[in-house]
């Protein structure tokens, strides 16, 4: 029988500083932040994603994968959490999904502005050649025939020792338009920079939310676009 909740699966508010710990409250484990999703709920009693961790009032954390938002829900953690009538739909997992994509295609957005983001089948191929890409984008409805290219050119390089670089899948060429707001970008390269890792990081977050991994895919698994 699942233990009955009490406060300290609470939190009283976003937190600064060292990152802490919080329970999940579906494995009942406590895990360091960045391994969970924090809850809040709307002043009508909506239970929202806090994604960034930044929205006030007492939160519930969750471990950061679909399976457990969906488990939460199924078990009406969240009203036994908060302690009150919660409205926990049973879209929460893909509600969650979203704000963490839109969160993902933000920071891509940032390191386009700060020119970190080399985009286009050559600029690509040159970053590799040169070994300046630290991951490779493609878009997930773009033409297989590149992304093959690509892949042989980034398994030569793995002949010559250069470190193995994350490939991800996960955006569609619309998204990754806007994102870098530019128009057809099927493949780009990331360059190392401060915008770059932040990006990275979202991305991972995004990842382990939908498969539960804990570290990105390279060259021969990319990070694929969510199955409908």
């Amino acid at each position: 029988m699942l233990a009955t909740l009490d406060d300290t699966a609470l939190d009283s508010g976003p937190h600064k500083g060292a990152a802490p710990e919080r329970l999940c409250v579906v494995e009942r484990k406590v895990k360091p932040v960045e391994e969970l999703i924090r809850f809040v709920t709307a002043p009508d009693g909506e239970v929202v994603p806090d994604v960034k961790r930044n929205l006030p009032g007492r939160g519930l954390w969750v471990t950061a994968t679909r399976e457990a938002v969906n488990l939460a829900g199924r078990r009406k953690l969240f009203a036994k959490g908060f302690k009150r009538e919660v409205r926990a739909g049973a879209d929460l997992g893909a509600v969650t999904d979203r704000l963490l994509e839109r969160a993902a295609l933000d920071s891509l957005s940032i390191a386009g502005k700060a020119g970190t983001v080399a985009t286009g089948f050559t600029k690509v191929e040159a970053a590799l050649n040169r070994d300046t890409a630290i991951a490779l984008l493609h878009a997930a409805d773009g033409s297989d025939d590149g992304v093959r290219k690509l892949r042989a050119l980034l398994r030569r390089n793995e002949d010559r020792e250069s470190p193995e670089i994350p490939v991800i899948r996960a955006f569609s060429g619309a998204q990754l338009d806007l994102a870098l707001g530019r128009s057809n970008v099927i493949h780009a390269a990331l360059l190392a920079g401060p915008a770059s890792q932040g990006f990275l990081t979202r991305c991972l977050r995004l990842m382990r939310f939908r498969t539960g991994e804990t570290e990105m895919p390279g060259p021969r698994r990319a990070l694929d676009k969510e199955p409908n």
